[in-house]
């Protein structure tokens, strides 16, 4: 089993909703489970700033699955809630990414582990800190509460009154 941590986030209609029903999905996946989750965090847009702020989570899971075979699951899994294609960084009803797997580096042309913009995303820093905060990023060999010090990201993440664990 892979240890891998997805952010996942929404900023249209029921924001918590997508939420909870994007974990659920997850945990219904074979060969996979949801082990930890984050408190809930509103954030500002990253990009385009004309939108809803987000609510975001940072789920761990474990699974069985290729880095790669999770993707195309996660991203049927968005469709099938209701993800529509729009604008790069704007609105989504759920937006579900593979931040890290393990200590697995892939550099792909469409597909990167670690996430690409992870060390400059503090909504996904403080939230993989929350629950993850001596895991060490595989390529910066740095721990992710120190990766969370030095984002050059000052965007406003703040912990909502949303349930802590939305597993419940």
């Amino acid at each position: 089993m892979r240890n891998i941590f997805l952010c996942l986030g929404s900023n249209i209609e029921d924001r918590l909703g997508y939420l909870r029903l994007a974990l659920q999905g997850i945990s219904e996946l074979e060969q996979t489970s949801v082990v930890k989750v984050s408190s809930v965090y509103q954030t500002e847009p990253v990009g385009n700033k004309d939108q809803p702020d987000f609510l975001n989570i940072v789920a761990e899971v474990e699974s069985n699955f290729s880095p790669e075979d999770l993707l195309e699951r996660l991203k049927s899994l968005e469709i099938r809630l209701g993800r529509k294609g729009r604008a790069r960084w704007g609105p989504r009803e759920i937006d579900i990414d593979i931040l890290y797997a393990d200590g697995v580096v892939v550099d792909t042309q469409d597909f990167k582990i670690p996430h690409a913009e992870v060390t400059r995303r503090r909504f996904a820093l403080t939230s993989l800190a929350e629950i993850a905060p001596h895991f060490c990023d595989p390529v910066l060999k740095l721990t992710i509460s120190e990766l969370l010090r030095v984002c050059p990201d000052r965007s406003t993440v703040r912990k909502t009154e949303f349930f802590t664990h939305l597993q419940e």
